[in-house]
């Protein structure tokens, strides 16, 4: 064991699978390991690099690893897959983790802290609960028109609904009412939990000292940046404002061959409640925009002339990253042009 320089870890639910090499990456360790086995087994190896993928707990296992005195590193799945040799099985998953980690162009994930996992869980509550809110929404919506009683789309409307749900004078039967005051009293729990939790954003925002920075870039509020705040561990990880944009998912996906640049759709990888949430500023700031003088002769509206909306929304979306990025590494507010 004293030879062992690089670990690859292969993370699962109960046994886990080791892959340990030395300094001329010869293996020189292949072990299963219990759950209950894998800190008690590092805490006897010398310090070394472990590697592992980044997935479902493996936050944890790496501030674990670590302070054990390890340089525990994630790599995302896609840039281990072609390390694998042949087959794909466990013990052949943990010795590609240890090849890939060793590899200096093989980018790895950041830690986040316990923090920073707590806000997360903050934001996908705020998410299910979001989409059941929709959900039900549109349940009340659907079976109301069965019964001729139609009420506009969005949240917004939602309160005449449940009124006319209440009112006798209503045009539908006795045994609708009880069970649409079902989906009514769930409707109403939710949403004073959901104000809650964007509540609790909120206050988190104001006691981070970044936010005020990132509250001056137009199209970007609380909930956006308590996202940002909670998913982007170091931001001066990224080189530029375009590697965090790609890493976002808000550039255009490539296939170019032969020297000639064939540019698609975005490709939509890494965080997308930041990217939904950018995606959503952009357009409340083009529809505030549109109102001002000389918005034809910006660079919005000369986009909006040619292009769709939603794929303007999407292109000021990767600007605002762009922007989010130099105001967090300069520390500087937003100063428009």
């Amino acid at each position: 064991m004293c030879e062992v320089t690089t670990v690859g870890l292969d993370l699962a639910k109960r046994v886990f699978q080791v892959h340990g090499a030395d300094a001329k990456g010869r293996p020189v360790l292949q072990k299963k390991l219990r759950r209950e086995e894998v800190l008690s087994f590092f805490a006897k190896l010398p310090p070394c690099v472990v590697g592992m993928e980044a997935c479902a707990s493996s936050h944890h296992w790496a501030r674990e690893i670590r302070a054990l005195g390890h340089d525990a590193r994630m790599i995302p799945a896609s840039y281990v897959k072609p390390y694998v040799a042949r087959q794909k099985n466990d013990a052949a998953d943990a010795a590609a983790i240890c090849e890939a980690v060793t590899r200096p162009a093989v980018r790895t994930a950041p830690i986040k802290s316990l923090a920073q996992q707590a806000s997360r869980v903050l934001h996908r509550t705020h998410e299910l609960l979001s989409r059941q809110r929709v959900s039900l929404i549109n349940a009340i919506r659907s079976h109301m028109a069965e019964f001729g009683v139609i009420a506009p789309a969005g949240p917004q409307h939602v309160g005449s609904l449940i009124q006319r749900i209440s009112d006798p004078k209503t045009p539908i039967p006795d045994a609708v009412r009880e069970p649409l005051s079902i989906l009514v009293d769930q409707f109403v729990a939710l949403d004073a939990r959901i104000n809650a939790l964007e509540a609790q954003m909120r206050k988190n925002c104001r006691e981070e000292p970044e936010s005020a920075r990132l509250l001056s870039i137009p199209g970007v509020g609380p909930i956006t940046v308590s996202a940002i705040l909670a998913g982007v561990p170091n931001i001066s990880g990224f080189r530029s404002g375009r590697d965090f944009a790609a890493w976002l998912g808000l550039v255009p996906r490539q296939n170019s061959s032969g020297g000639k640049e064939r540019l698609g759709r975005i490709t939509k990888m890494g965080d997308r409640t930041i990217r939904r949430l950018l995606v959503i500023g952009a357009m409340s700031t083009i529809r505030w925009s549109r109102s001002k003088q000389n918005f034809a002769q910006s660079w919005l509206g000369r986009i909006i002339a040619r292009k769709p909306i939603k794929l303007a929304a999407v292109a000021l979306a990767n600007k605002m990253a762009r922007i989010i990025w130099a105001v967090m590494t300069r520390e500087e507010t937003y100063r428009p042009a």
